[in-house]
């Protein structure tokens, strides 16, 4: 099963044929002190700074969010999506838990988006999906609901086929529903990464959707997370994951990604993994 996202200009694929797509995390003021005091104030350049340099490290799809506090995030989101889309034709993904601002991203956005998210809560559900099916985008349903996030795979599989069958019922296609498993910190959580990979393996193997993950929570908390991040992005790609919310600036974990592109078979001829090795003629 294939989804695809589109800009003005560019069609990116994701899909088990295709390689693990990255979609750039950094336009998000959550966590970014100095991001969020720029945005709240009107000041978007770090914002352009970080868009080119997301899609130069490989970033096939960039996440935009604009939850500053105290913000208009529907007009903030708008803006953004504006000022991005002109600057990179990559397509983006829109990130908001305000649906009047994945409202006004979508009427602004020129192309197929991507929206993050919906999950299996009834509000969440009849609010996000016909805004999904208007617009035509594609949608990440995050496997929790109305009991919080369920401790097992087997509950979060359930989750993932509640939102597919719901989407269904508002006339999406399974292709434009990708899952995400739900990444929580290991540090916190030990069994967090291992509810990961056994939900992957569920929802691949009897569901046939694609995922995404937003793989850097794993590390939260923890000494060198560029490392662990690495590791853990490589065990999604073995378990199905077909993109990952992470970041392309960090080497460590890109380098981790299209390692595992190489070795699932997803770098023709190792092509990728050699360009990125080959060092500059003097």
């Amino acid at each position: 099963m294939e989804t695809t996202v589109r800009s003005a200009t560019t069609t990116v694929v994701i899909g088990p044929a295709h390689p693990v797509r990255i979609i750039g995390e950094r336009i998000n003021p959550t966590g970014r002190k100095a991001l969020a005091a720029e945005m709240a104030e009107g000041n978007l350049q770090r914002v352009a700074d970080d868009a080119l340099a997301q899609v130069a490290a490989g970033a096939a799809i960039l996440d935009v969010n604009a939850g500053v506090p105290m913000a208009d995030e529907p007009a903030l989101l708008a803006e953004v999506v504006e000022l991005v889309q002109s600057l990179t034709d990559v397509p983006l993904c829109l990130d908001s838990s305000v649906v009047e601002a994945l409202a006004r991203g979508l009427e602004t956005y020129k192309g197929k988006a991507l929206v993050n998210s919906v999950n299996g809560e009834e509000d969440r559900l009849e609010a996000v999906l016909p805004l999904v099916k208007k617009h035509g985008a594609a949608v990440i349903g995050l496997t929790m609901d109305d009991s919080g996030i369920p401790q097992t795979p087997e509950h979060r599989f359930q989750v993932a086929k509640k939102i597919l069958a719901r989407a269904q019922d508002h006339g999406i296609d399974p292709s434009d529903v990708l899952i995400d498993p739900l990444v929580l910190p290991v540090g916190a959580s030990p069994n967090a990464g291992r509810l990961v990979l056994d939900t992957l393996r569920l929802v691949t193997g009897e569901l046939g959707v694609n995922t995404v993950c937003g793989a850097s929570n794993v590390s939260f908390g923890l000494p060198d997370r560029p490392g662990l991040n690495a590791a853990f992005l490589s065990m999604t790609a073995a378990y199905g994951i077909t993109a990952v919310i992470a970041n392309p600036l960090d080497e460590t974990s890109r380098l981790g990604i299209l390692a595992a592109n190489v070795i699932m078979e997803k770098d023709e001829h190792c092509m990728n993994w050699i360009m990125v090795h080959r060092k500059p003629s003097s």
